[in-house]
């Protein structure tokens, strides 16, 4: 479809066209999610297919919508270094705000959101290709863009303890997998955010925050040995998550009902991982 076209309907304040089947418009949309030109997939595909989510017009076709987007979640997996991503990534992104649709408004059962969850876990933790941003393309940002879907999972009313402590889990292990590069694009900042969202549920205990925070604590302190590679590369991604979500606790919008136990926990954690520097002598 030529890019006249989606101009035109952006131009109408993103009204759905009447000259063509919406299937045929969102299959358009969803192949547009993973062209390597970000004029198409993130300056149109993905604020038309939100804009129609969040206008109620997919309120009938959302099932349908998002198990197309968690199909866009396997494309390619496992792929690094390829235009792939774009489509994991923003499928990602879209399926979030199908999530999102039914947190605002009550549209689906509760299993085919926890389905949903389970799909973006999994992808998440599969997801090879943590490039940011790629010259030429755009973003990629597929961690950032997990976070940002498993915040909106977190707010879901059909999430109880046993779901918001899975995706406590998910964020550890995402951030403890082994990576070649640092995340350094704000992916520790918008996990962190996801976390918050978990606190925010109030339900989550400490008893059951306290262990977790003490692994990634481990992770932080831990450096590798002399293999060739950045020693900081097996705890810098934990530290850098601790230091963004001690900063969100602090400084955040609505603290949970834990957050000043859990401050210092996390606390302990920052000055077990940066004693060298919180010394009067720097040793």
């Amino acid at each position: 479809m030529p890019g006249s076209y989606w101009k035109q309907v952006h131009a109408t304040g993103l009204a759905v066209p009447q000259d063509r089947p919406l299937d045929d418009l969102t299959a358009e949309l969803t192949r547009m999610l993973g062209d390597p030109d970000p004029a198409q997939r993130d300056g149109t595909a993905y604020p038309t297919l939100t804009t129609w989510i969040d206008r109620g017009v997919y309120d009938d076709l959302l099932a349908g919508l998002g198990d197309g987007m968690a199909i866009g979640l396997q494309v390619g997996i496992g792929e690094v270094g390829t235009d792939t991503v774009f489509r994991r990534s923003f499928s990602a992104l879209v399926l979030g705000e199908c999530i999102a649709r039914d947190n605002h408004r009550p549209l689906l059962p509760g299993g085919k959101i926890l389905e949903w969850g389970d799909r973006l876990a999994a992808w998440l933790l599969r997801e090879r290709d943590l490039r940011a941003f790629v010259p030429g393309k755009g973003w990629a940002h597929a961690v950032a863009h997990g976070a940002d879907s498993l915040a909106i999972l977190a707010s879901s009313p059909h999430l109880a303890q046993p779901e918001l402590t899975v995706i406590l889990d998910v964020i550890a292990d995402r951030v403890l997998l082994r990576v070649d590069r640092l995340f350094t694009n704000g992916e520790p900042d918008r996990l962190a955010f996801a976390t918050m969202n978990v606190l925010r549920r109030n339900v989550v205990p400490l008893r059951v925050l306290e262990p977790w925070v003490r692994r990634l604590a481990v992770a932080a302190s831990t450096r590798s040995t002399y293999d060739g590679r950045d020693p900081y590369l097996l705890g810098g991604n934990a530290e850098a998550f601790l230091r963004a979500l001690y900063l969100q606790l602090a400084m955040g919008a609505r603290p949970p009902q834990v957050r000043s136990d859990l401050l210092l926990v996390v606390v302990d954690a920052l000055k077990a991982t940066n004693s060298a520097f919180l010394s009067a002598t720097g040793e």
